[in-house]
């Protein structure tokens, strides 16, 4: 990898396949450093099937690198996660490989871009990988919902982690500083969390990151991250789509922000595969859930 290469690490299972593919494509179209983008792509249970079709844009972009992190078949991974003893109901395999990046990603990324997958990049991104933190370890975007996550219910419920006026980034696009990120020891601190009775009270990797991080974040421009975004949003030019909310760009009825854009960055024949691939595991779900009810009912 060049000296001039530019990381950006997605963590996702099968079950997202298109949004990544969606999240990589659009991050391709507007960059005009096509050749220097390298995808890091932590993943759990993808299908060779759809692991094929993520191929299409180093084919569609020529110079474009895809990296492979196959959680469940890294013993690395698995290594790190035994010795991750305890159990937190939030704790899965996507949010602890998120925690652990300078643990699985070569030594020779010191900057990178993580991304949730349900965001659609409409500005080019070496603008963002570019930006100076200040001697800051972690760059995001000041979550505009912030105080209902730091704090709970009448923003008392966890005024015992953060305060009202805490500054709170938003874990779904970050920049991050990977040799102060593996300086910051968050499995170790996490782990400390849960001595403190703390652990069980938190909001994932996000609520993780904000606390270790605190005096260490760097506030982008909003618009590097504008989340529940509505098709009212459209005029502010945002760098950044994040369809935090319950509403995606993938489903049939719209009420997102450039939702019609979407579908056509996710391209039409993915899009109407990823749809049938969700209603294929919505049927089987519900299959299983009613062969389950009447296995459980008395002859």
């Amino acid at each position: 990898m060049s000296d001039k290469a530019i990381h950006i690490a997605l963590t996702f299972d099968d079950g997202f396949w298109a949004p990544a593919f969606a999240t990589m494509r659009s991050i391709a179209l507007s960059s005009e450093r096509r050749a220097d983008l390298n995808f890091h792509l932590l993943h759990k249970n993808l299908s060779a099937e759809h692991r094929a079709e993520l191929d299409a844009i180093a084919e569609e972009f020529p110079g474009i690198r895809l990296h492979d992190y196959p959680l469940a078949e890294d013993r690395h991974f698995a290594a790190i996660k035994e010795g991750f003893v305890f159990k937190w109901r939030r704790l899965n395999d996507m949010v602890l490989a998120r925690l652990i990046f300078d643990k699985l990603l070569p030594q020779t990324v010191t900057r990178l871009i993580y991304l949730d997958c349900d965001v659609m990049v409409r500005q080019p991104i070496e603008e963002l990988w570019e930006t100076d933190l200040q001697g800051k370890a972690v760059g995001g975007v000041i979550d505009p919902n912030r105080h209902k996550v730091m704090l709970g219910r009448e923003f008392k419920e966890k005024a015992d982690i953060f305060t009202y006026d805490q500054p709170y980034v938003n874990g779904g696009v970050l920049l991050i500083d990977l040799e102060r990120w593996a300086k910051a020891d968050l499995m170790g601190r996490t782990a400390a969390f849960r001595e403190q009775g703390l652990l069980e009270k938190l909001y994932y990797d996000q609520d993780i990151i904000n606390l270790v991080f605190a005096g260490e974040l760097y506030p982008l421009d909003w618009r590097w991250n504008l989340t529940n975004a509505l098709p009212a949003h459209e005029a502010l030019e945002p760098f950044i789509i994040h369809y935090s909310g319950d509403r995606k760009p993938w489903s049939l009825i719209g009420g997102t922000a450039f939702f019609n854009n979407y579908r056509h960055v996710m391209t039409n024949e993915k899009y109407y595969a990823f749809m049938r691939f969700r209603w294929r595991r919505s049927l089987e779900k519900l299959f299983r859930r009613l062969t389950f009810r009447s296995a459980r009912r008395p002859a």
